[in-house]
């Protein structure tokens, strides 16, 4: 199934949203210091959190510095800061399991909305985290299955992770570093997605203090 549209979801994702205590997690080995979980229906009925998010979420646009000017993004957030209720309980049961699985304290979460496939994010690290040394960004995709793609940083070919509605995906150690991934845009139709994402860093070693995604930058065009 390659998108999730109103005659095409499983039954997994359209039941009680509730985690899958049995869950399986695989670990992919990227480097000596860089790493991804991925775990498979970690969350049943994503699709129920899906409609819920996209109907009660107070969506906004950011804008970004890219190529000398602002742009719009080309989809839609939304930030809970830390000790504020998320828009749905099985989202802070995740953001638990996931702090007890880690060992880290994970809080607050940012939701991405793409509403269709021209929402897209380009390649990027996370950088505006600035200690990138050991890190862990945890995703949780409700509703279409677009591409995922990471590839070593600065260059080199990619792989397509793929997460369906209600996988989890965790990026992890010196992923952020010498890592990077993004959501393509796609132009076959396909129906909305969102993920949510909880983050950590270990606020030790080297800063990272070159631009971050987000800030103002500018490019040799040479």
């Amino acid at each position: 199934m390659d998108g999730v549209t109103i005659d095409q979801r499983s039954l997994l994702a359209t039941g009680e949203p509730a985690l899958d205590p049995g869950v399986t997690f695989e670990r992919i080995q990227l480097d000596e210091a860089s790493w991804v979980d991925l775990a498979r229906g970690f969350l049943h009925g994503a699709d129920v959190v899906l409609d819920h998010l996209v109907a009660t979420v107070g969506w906004s646009q950011g804008r970004r510095f890219m190529y000398e000017r602002y742009v719009d993004d080309p989809r839609l957030s939304h930030w809970y800061r830390d000790g504020e209720p998320m828009p749905h309980p099985v989202l802070e049961d995740a953001r638990l399991a996931l702090s007890r699985r880690y060992r880290k304290p994970l809080s607050g979460a940012g939701l991405n909305y793409y509403r269709n496939g021209r929402d897209s994010v380009a390649s990027h690290r996370d950088r505006e985290m600035r200690y990138l040394d050991d890190t862990i960004v945890a995703i949780l995709t409700l509703g279409a299955c677009r591409p995922f793609l990471i590839g070593p940083h600065p260059a080199g070919p990619s792989r397509d992770l793929r997460p369906a509605s209600g996988d989890l995906l965790v990026m992890g150690g010196r992923f952020q570093a010498a890592w990077r991934h993004g959501v393509p845009k796609v132009a076959r139709p396909v129906g909305p997605r969102i993920s949510v994402t909880w983050r950590w860093s270990s606020g030790r070693g080297r800063a990272d203090r070159g631009v971050s995604f987000r800030s103002p930058r500018r490019f040799d065009r040479s």
